[in-house]
């Protein structure tokens, strides 16, 4: 069988789990840079739910010991994912979400190899695979507000305190955001100068990362002094978009991350999925410095002439609270005081859990699916 064959298959393969492999002319190069034919070959047919070691060995008509080696390296690769609960050890296939969005660029590598995926990843994002998350009501990750900008602190949720979420972890790891790292990469988009090392991973996935050598272990305590950085940074706090063991939190930005590319260069109606959150402006004691305009990822504060404005410019910052994500990035570093986070009347709780989410998201695709067919028909 040809290279081109066994991609091929692979590929119709790869395609069957939650997130597809849409026709592109970028799709082949993308699949030709990150995996091998050998892997291709090995990894067509493999399971996408978790299987033991000799499950899949009998699958693959190999002896264990002749497989190990070769799940080990895929693990490594950030192509298989391994998962150790006490003593059982599990192993399934990574769909491409995961791999050409997140475990690629954990490593922050900056090696020719991995640049010419970056390069791949991106053309194909552009050209419709990023859509299949269009039509999602629910996004992959969820923002969670920076502690100190929230008006009364008591009011906050359990999802929406981090003090709160990062006690329930007892595994911390940060990896390189694999957004940034991903843009930083190629020369055909522009660099993003926030801070790299910013993504944080919690218990089993911390593991997995760390001993496959895409992060690194670090304590609570770093954890806390990360997120006070990317606050500084003016980065967003983004956690995975389900309530029960939340295994990620990311520290995003417009210039580079997924959900605000989606956003602002596609044209999806969300980036992330907003907090339960939303600014309070006090014009009368804004200076019109514009600070938090320019800190604003969503665009949702604009500097306006306003009568209640009492600065020599008459001038102060108005809120459009439609695209307001309730991050307080805004509030963190505004040098009057002028802004707040004031819980919404309305609270909206996350999905229960992952496989929650995974069927909001199905769902939703679903709901888009029919909409359109009934429109057309």
């Amino acid at each position: 069988m040809s290279d081109q064959e066994i991609y091929k298959r692979f590929i119709d393969w790869l395609g069957k789990t939650w997130w597809g492999l849409p026709e592109s002319e970028y799709l082949m190069p993308m699949i030709e840079a990150i995996y091998t034919p050998e892997d291709a070959e090995l990894l067509t047919g493999m399971p996408f739910s978790g299987k033991s070691l000799e499950e899949l060995a009998a699958l693959k008509n190999m002896k264990p010991e002749e497989l190990t080696p070769r799940l080990t390296e895929l693990a490594r690769k950030g192509l298989v994912y391994e998962s150790i609960r006490g003593d059982s050890v599990r192993y399934r296939l990574a769909d491409s979400f995961f791999v050409t969005l997140r475990s690629k660029f954990w490593h922050g590598q900056t090696d020719a190899h991995t640049k010419k995926i970056a390069s791949s990843i991106n053309k194909y994002m552009m050209d419709g695979w990023m859509d299949q998350y269009a039509d999602a009501q629910h996004k992959g990750l969820r923002t969670i507000p920076i502690n100190k900008t929230v008006e009364d602190t008591r009011q906050l949720l359990p999802f929406e305190d981090i003090i709160k979420v990062l006690d329930e972890f007892e595994y911390f790891t940060v990896s390189a955001c694999p957004c940034r790292h991903r843009h930083n990469l190629d020369p055909d988009t522009p660099n993003c100068n926030h801070p790299m090392e910013v993504c944080l991973h919690f218990d089993e996935l911390g593991r997995y990362i760390v001993k496959n050598g895409l992060g690194r272990e670090i304590t609570k305590e770093e954890t806390f002094d990360i997120l006070r950085k990317s606050a500084d940074a003016g980065l967003v706090h983004a956690i995975s978009n389900w309530e029960e063991k939340p295994d990620t939190i990311c520290n995003c930005c417009s210039d580079a991350c997924l959900w605000f590319e989606a956003y602002h260069k596609l044209g999806h109606g969300k980036s992330v999925d907003p907090s339960n959150y939303t600014i309070k402006v006090n014009q009368g004691t804004c200076k019109g410095c514009a600070l938090c305009v320019k800190r604003c990822h969503m665009d949702a504060l604009q500097l306006k002439v306003s009568d209640k404005a009492k600065n020599k410019i008459g001038k102060a910052a108005t809120l459009n609270p439609d695209q307001c994500i309730g991050c307080g990035v805004c509030v963190h570093k505004c040098p009057t005081n002028s802004l707040v986070l004031e819980q919404n009347e309305n609270i909206t709780s996350p999905p229960r859990n992952a496989r929650e989410y995974g069927s909001r998201f199905m769902a939703d695709r679903q709901a888009a699916r029919k909409k359109r067919s009934g429109k057309t028909s």
